[in-house]
């Protein structure tokens, strides 16, 4: 049977796997602008050609970590494919194929709003196959956007104030 290719990325110390045809890139970790109300889960917004992206700490919302983690220069930005998000992770490891019947399901009241779709065996241990489409609440996806939005407003009110002062 053929497999598909999966990311695995280190979570606090977990392992954790991203279907690779659910990520749009992977960048090491770069400035991100924290608005001062945002606090929990949100670690800033990416500025990505001019439209903000909420980035997630990923330890966070999966409770593995209670604070954010020291600005370890060696983390990632894993930016999710068609929708504005990214998931902040403490490593991108490899990318594995991972056959279908290799899976075991797990059952979705083990996870935050079932989140975590399966498990397989990966190294010496468990790799959490994560779903992107369950990965947030629609209450946490509403108050991620409304990020999304103030901070592409204050990003035009700089583009026009920038052409207002421009010489002529």
């Amino acid at each position: 049977m053929a497999g598909a290719a999966h990311l695995i990325v280190d979570v606090a110390g977990t392992a954790c796997a991203l279907p690779q045809s659910d990520i749009r890139e992977i960048l090491p970790l770069p400035r991100l602008h924290a608005p001062p109300a945002a606090g929990g889960l949100l670690a800033g917004l990416l500025n990505l050609g001019g439209e903000p992206v909420p980035v997630v700490d990923l330890a966070i919302l999966l409770g593995l970590r209670v604070e954010a983690g020291a600005d370890d220069p060696y983390r990632h930005v894993v930016l999710a494919r068609g929708t504005p998000l990214a998931l902040l992770v403490d490593r991108a490891l490899d990318v594995v194929t991972v056959a279908g019947d290799s899976f075991k399901p797990v059952e979705p009241a083990r996870s935050l709003n079932g989140c975590v779709v399966a498990e397989f065996a990966w190294g010496k241990g468990l790799a959490h196959l994560l779903s992107l489409r369950r990965i947030l609440t629609r209450e946490e996806r509403t108050r991620l956007d409304a990020f999304a939005v103030q901070a592409r407003d204050r990003l035009a009110r700089f583009g026009a104030l920038a052409e207002a002062t421009r010489p002529a």
